[in-house]
């Protein structure tokens, strides 16, 4: 069963099972001892740091393991904060952020803090311009990704960490999705990263405070990991997590090359035999195995379900996926289509035929789904020159399906008033009217959500 999700957690790697497997029997000890046991660990786990370090590009006493990728971020956010107080509590983060450096803003926020969030064009990324203009004289730290979870669209990381270097601000990259195929560039100040992202195994992480970096750990600590990362390491699992980000840079060149022709064929085949679908992110500066699409007039969940039964493993930002009812902060950022969201994300290794049976039966399920949900009669009334369309207490994507059943039978110039209460509408409606050469007036309040205005232009 081909497996698409690389991007929540890559495979094993089999050079990731082999060092795990052996270090089991060698590193079980307590480093922190002097017997011979403990000996071993310690060099086990030393050894492990300094490759890691030679990985990132940092000195080895910089570089701290922690239990996660999400621990690594917040301790990284929190101990710099608390590092820099004298400055000020200002922190900047951009808006596509993953959700652990957005949920430390809102901890800090929460404690008094102030939190400035930088848009993202629509392609995803942010400018540098937009992140200088955000720095201020009490700007404590600035957060950002070496390139997106969701969309893969890679972010101007070297020339931020120059901004910020020239105002005296240390910035902090979250490197999970990048870091197995590169060291980030840049005089950045932190750095988090997680094993499971490269092909490590779950519960190792990454944090960098690079020397001459205001740090405060925060919380209760301990003399392990310079005090960063409190309790016993998981030395087998480090072991493992480093093997296999050395193994995985050593393919790096040639896997990402292979990948990214498979990603842009996707990127081609999906626009060419799906009709009424958005691929989004920046089509060049992107990750080698993402390719993320929105299909109009489909039920994200209804989608993965189908395509899981025709044996493809992909996840999704829709807004209509069963773990929440709101757009995924990501697309709703960009201002893109989230109805019927479908990320790919291939591990190293994906096969060419796996691709091309993917795209093969694509269509046929997009379509089912289609056919599925139908296009039900809307409930329209004329209106003073204009159709209402009453989907309250419908869901995506109903709104944008009834929108369209009716926009034909409105003369050019007519209006649209789609009343709904669903929060995914605020940004389907926009990226219907956008896709279909139709002009999206705004948004107005309603006695029970709000009312989307539309004028058919065409």
């Amino acid at each position: 069963m081909p497996y698409f999700d690389a991007a929540s957690a890559a495979p094993l790697h089999p050079v990731a099972r082999q060092a795990l497997l052996a270090s089991l029997d060698e590193g079980w000890a307590d480093p922190a001892r002097l017997y011979r046991e403990g000996r071993r660990a310690r060099m086990l786990l030393d050894a492990s740091r300094e490759a890691a370090a030679e990985a990132v590009g940092c000195r080895p006493d910089e570089l701290t393991f922690t239990p996660s990728g999400t621990r690594a971020v917040h301790s990284g956010v929190a101990g710099a904060l608390a590092g820099r107080r004298r400055t000020g509590r200002h922190l900047i983060v951009s808006a596509v952020e993953h959700s652990s450096v957005l949920h430390s803003a809102e901890v800090s926020e929460a404690g008094g803090g102030t939190v400035t969030r930088v848009p993202v064009l629509r392609s995803g990324a942010v400018t540098v311009e937009s992140y200088a203009g955000a720095l201020r004289s009490d700007t404590a730290l600035a957060c950002l990704q070496s390139a997106n979870h969701e969309v893969g669209t890679e972010q101007p990381v070297a020339e931020v960490a120059e901004a910020c270097r020239e105002a005296g601000v240390p910035l902090l990259v979250d490197a999970a999705q990048s870091l197995g195929w590169g060291p980030v560039q840049g005089p950045w100040s932190l750095l988090a990263a997680s094993a499971h992202k490269w092909g490590g195994p779950s519960g190792v992480g990454l944090l960098v405070v690079r020397k001459g970096v205001r740090f405060a750990p925060q919380g209760p600590s301990d003399e392990r990991e310079s005090g960063r990362a409190a309790g016993f390491e998981n030395i087998p699992a480090i072991v493992a997590a480093v093997a296999s980000l050395r193994a995985v840079r050593a393919e790096a060149e040639a896997e990402a090359a292979r990948l990214r022709e498979l990603t842009g064929r996707i990127r081609a085949g999906v626009a060419r035999s799906v009709p009424d679908v958005e691929v989004v992110g920046d089509a060049e500066r992107r990750l080698p195995g993402i390719v993320t699409f929105s299909c109009l007039y489909v039920d994200g969940e209804t989608l993965l379900h189908e395509l899981d039964r025709e044996g493809f493993s992909v996840s999704s930002g829709s807004s209509c996926t069963s773990s929440t009812l709101t757009p995924s902060h990501v697309l709703k950022a960009m201002g893109v289509l989230s109805e019927g969201n479908v990320r790919v994300s291939l591990p190293p290794g994906t096969a060419e035929e796996d691709v091309e049976r993917f795209l093969a039966v694509l269509p046929g399920a997009v379509a089912g789904v289609r056919e599925t949900l139908g296009a039900p009669t809307p409930t329209a009334v004329a209106g003073e020159g204009e159709l209402v369309v009453d989907s309250l207490g419908k869901l995506c994507p109903m709104p944008v399906i009834e929108l369209a059943k009716v926009i034909a039978d409105v003369p050019v110039g007519g209006t649209v008033r789609v009343l709904a209460d669903d929060e995914a509408a605020r940004l389907d409606i926009p990226a219907w009217c956008q896709m279909r050469g139709q002009e999206y007036v705004g948004e107005e309040p309603a006695d029970r959500g709000s009312a989307y205005l539309v004028r058919r232009l065409l």
